[in-house]
């Protein structure tokens, strides 16, 4: 039996949710990531630093990292400025 959900590989990128990297001063070099994006299909996509190898060897009982996942972070001020933008939060 598949997943209940599987992320749609032929979706494209509606609209970024909070503000870009640039903006919170998470870089200084250009429109890099961190980012937050709503997808046409409703789904939301994240960039981030890739830390699945360091911190999902710590992660909390009950939590696992899919095959086909990565566990990415992204600086609590872009969450933070992304919760307008997300409904129902």
């Amino acid at each position: 039996m598949g997943r209940p959900w599987e992320a749609d590989p032929d979706t494209s990128f509606k609209r970024r949710l909070g503000k870009s990297a640039l903006e919170l001063g998470a870089t200084n070099s250009g429109p890099e990531c961190p980012d937050i994006w709503e997808l046409e299909n409703g789904d939301i996509a994240v960039i981030g630093r890739d830390l699945s190898d360091s911190l999902g060897a710590r992660l909390p009982d009950g939590v696992t990292i899919g095959r086909d996942e990565r566990l990415v972070v992204i600086p609590r001020s872009m969450l933070i400025a992304a919760k307008g933008d997300i409904p129902g939060v």
